[in-house]
């Protein structure tokens, strides 16, 4: 296995676990308001989707991308939510938790191992090196 497709398993990963943890928490978040378990539904199918996306074709830059976009929207709207409430859907800001961080963490991972995968290949630079010893 090379760091490539290392760097794939780890957004297919970050991916599920995110899923699965949105996925738990719908119930109590419709409990909340529907607002808020639309929101958490729309997370497990979005993340679920890119887990059969990702695996079905992994070397797709579109589904990397859409990755990198969910990421980055899920992050964003927590910092919203913690900070100054999620407009319409959830105005009052909610307290942070260390299951939520523990997601967030996660979902971090799979941003830089998305984005690291869709950035360019760098020039490796070359050192030539004399043959024989130096002296």
């Amino acid at each position: 296995m090379n760091l490539t497709e290392l760097k794939r398993d780890a957004v297919i990963l970050a991916c599920a676990i995110s899923a699965g943890i949105h996925g738990a928490l719908v119930p109590s978040h419709f409990d909340e308001g529907t607002g808020d378990g639309v929101g958490f539904a729309a997370a497990t199918f979005a993340l679920a989707g890119l887990v059969v996306w990702l695996t079905w074709r992994p070397d797709s830059a579109s589904a990397l991308a859409a990755a990198a976009v969910t990421f980055a929207g899920l992050l964003g709207s927590y910092a919203l939510a913690t900070t100054t409430g999620f407009p319409v859907l959830h105005p009052e800001s909610e307290p942070v938790d260390g299951l939520a961080l523990a997601t967030k963490a996660i979902e971090a991972a799979g941003l830089l191992a998305a984005t690291s995968l869709l950035s360019r290949p760098r020039v490796a630079m070359t050192v030539v090196q004399p043959k024989g010893k130096l002296t």
